[in-house]
């Protein structure tokens, strides 16, 4: 007996999930539900009641679960909480093991300061009652200060190793909000003694750590000349704000463990009839290696290619895109274009001069074709570097069938449109919907057959981040713009051409 789902990823991700029987067990729901929506996190399962008017409630037994059901999934945080990390760091043992948990959210739009020490807490509360009454400051000692400071660091690592400046300011902000009696006299913004003394305190809290083995914040040593690590002389800290940047191996294992699992993934691939399930299970579990791999050793994408085939398809992209930054890509990728793409073509119709004239061209095609939603959705995308002053015309390549074998070797990132001999002749920003797309790395053909240009764009940003790339040249604020403001990957501070645009967006 088939059952259909809507299932709530997200507030903006709502899939339809259809399975053709009843699962055995809400276990066995859960793992269908992760093969089919392909995330890669864990999670409970919750259901509209009809017992409670619909009201969502925790999923215990599927005998309870109605043939069409309205489902949302809990993800998990396995991240350790501040307190953890606190015991863990003075316990100074088995601190790689028990920090090994990828991270599972970005930075939070409102900081929750954690709970302190129940002698810290009492102290702020009567603190507090006296900064009501009468504006009085607490004196906070060398003890309380540490206890919270502490607290803090351990409770921004959860979600970033290297906070930026605009974190730290957030979180004293946030500091003196949920306890006034902590702001500082004479301090302009009240907070700005803790904004600093949280830098220094975020510094040595990765020291600590550092030194336990953490992987996140080894990156730190290649100011060092340490014996038998030569390769920190060019690693780089995290630069577009990924979650999951270099993380730990998991509990349990190491290189040589990992090193087998790979061997056994690299062999299933070559299988005419793969299990796509397994392969996602071993990317999850190899995702540490991998990382260390790609970051440590910036080895060319041809060899990542041939020691990890399964990152190359389409299902695990997305999946290493989600463990890297915690986003869903595909979901929010195309849900800020279509939100967007209205707006966008008004901006294109005002444009005048050289710009205007470009736009025009692409206008002229999406007037002919203003249904076909993919055609839209490549118009705007190849109107974007236009806005943004981008030059796409070695990015955004076209040939026919007979010249795919041509060289392309010159090519370090880019999207390669593959035209019919029976289609007119090619122009630089033709929106041939039913053409092929492949993607070029390196001057190598790494994805072929792709269904849709939008779908290329959005594969390849997700390639780029997998594989730690720069951005092209030619295309850094198109590429930016898709990070920072589709995504919101990214701080508030954008530079001014990308300001500009997202203005307009919003106006």
């Amino acid at each position: 007996m088939s059952m259909m789902f809507r299932v709530i990823v997200h507030d903006s991700d709502i899939r339809k999930v259809v399975i053709s029987e009843k699962p055995a067990d809400v276990e066995a729901l859960k793992r269908v539900l992760q093969e089919k929506l392909q995330v890669t996190y864990s999670f409970n399962v919750q259901f509209e009641d009809p017992d409670f008017n619909h009201a969502l409630c925790n999923l215990s037994d599927i005998n309870d679960l109605p043939d069409k059901a309205t489902l949302k999934i809990i993800p998990l945080s396995t991240s350790p909480s501040s307190s953890q990390a606190d015991t863990v760091l003075l316990s100074g043992s088995d601190t790689s093991e028990q920090l090994s948990a990828e991270r599972q959210s970005e930075w939070p739009e409102d900081f929750e300061i954690p709970k302190f020490s129940v002698n810290v807490e009492y102290r702020l509360r009567q603190g507090n009652l006296a900064f009501m009454k009468d504006g009085t400051s607490l004196d906070v000692g060398r003890d309380i200060k540490h206890d919270i400071l502490e607290s803090l660091a351990g409770a921004m690592y959860t979600f970033k190793a290297y906070p930026s400046d605009e974190n730290f300011a957030q979180v004293a902000t946030a500091l003196i909000r949920a306890h006034p009696c902590l702001t500082e006299p004479g301090s302009s913004t009240g907070s700005a003694g803790w904004k600093n003394s949280l830098k220094f305190k975020m510094a040595n809290y990765r020291t600590k750590l550092r030194k336990c083995g953490c992987s996140d914040v080894a990156v730190e040593g290649k100011r060092g000349a340490e014996a038998g690590s030569a390769f920190r002389r060019s690693i780089k800290k995290p630069r577009r704000f990924e979650v999951n940047f270099l993380p730990n191996f998991p509990n349990g294992e190491n290189e040589d463990s990992q090193e087998c699992l790979r061997k056994e993934l690299v062999e299933e691939m070559k299988k005419k009839s793969r299990d796509m399930s397994l392969i996602g299970q071993k990317m999850d579990s190899t995702f540490a290696l991998r990382r260390k791999e790609i970051i440590h050793s910036e080895p060319p994408v041809s060899e990542i290619l041939e020691k990890w085939p399964a990152l190359f398809t389409e299902s695990q992209i997305f999946a290493e895109f989600n463990r890297i930054s915690g986003k869903n890509l595909r979901s929010e990728f195309y849900a800020a274009l279509d939100k967007h793409t209205a707006r966008f073509l008004e901006i294109f119709r005002k444009k005048g001069g050289t710009q205007g004239r470009t736009l025009d061209e692409i206008l002229r095609q999406v007037d002919l074709k203003s249904s076909d939603v993919s055609c839209v959705r490549t118009a705007v995308l190849y109107g974007l570097p236009v806005l943004l002053g981008d030059d796409s015309d070695e990015f955004f390549k076209t040939c026919f069938d007979s010249d795919v074998d041509a060289d392309f070797s010159q090519i370090d990132v880019g999207l390669l449109t593959v035209l019919p001999e029976d289609m007119p002749a090619r122009t630089p920003h033709a929106l041939n919907v039913n053409a092929m797309r492949e993607i070029i790395l390196e001057g190598k053909f790494v994805m072929d057959d792709v269904r849709s240009l939008p779908h290329a764009v959005c594969l390849l940003f997700a390639l780029i981040y997998a594989l730690n790339l720069d951005y092209p040249k030619t295309m850094r604020n198109t590429f930016e713009f898709i990070q920072r403001v589709f995504l919101s990957l990214g701080g508030k501070n954008l530079k001014p051409k990308l300001q500009t645009l997202k203005n307009q967006l919003l106006t």
